[in-house]
């Protein structure tokens, strides 16, 4: 009676040993894949800070071009 006991236990532990190797398969993919986001994402700011620049530079050269033609009240 012990023994199917004993081999009933040994055999849950297996199961949670087994799920517990795939739970951390799991999160070390999700980790890669987190810091994958995040290094797309740094590159995405860092090209969005750009645009603004340039946006800023045109808004700039736009305003000054209307105040030449006098499109605008000053």
């Amino acid at each position: 009676m012990a023994g199917d006991t004993d081999s009933i236990v040994l055999e849950h532990l297996r199961r949670i040993r087994a799920s517990q190797e795939r739970t951390e398969l799991d999160i070390a993919d999700l980790k890669s894949r987190v810091s994958g986001l995040e290094q797309v994402s740094g590159q995405m700011l860092a090209m969005l800070g750009s645009l603004n620049q340039r946006m800023d530079r045109f808004e700039d050269r736009l305003g000054r071009i209307e105040r030449r033609l006098d499109l605008v009240e000053t």
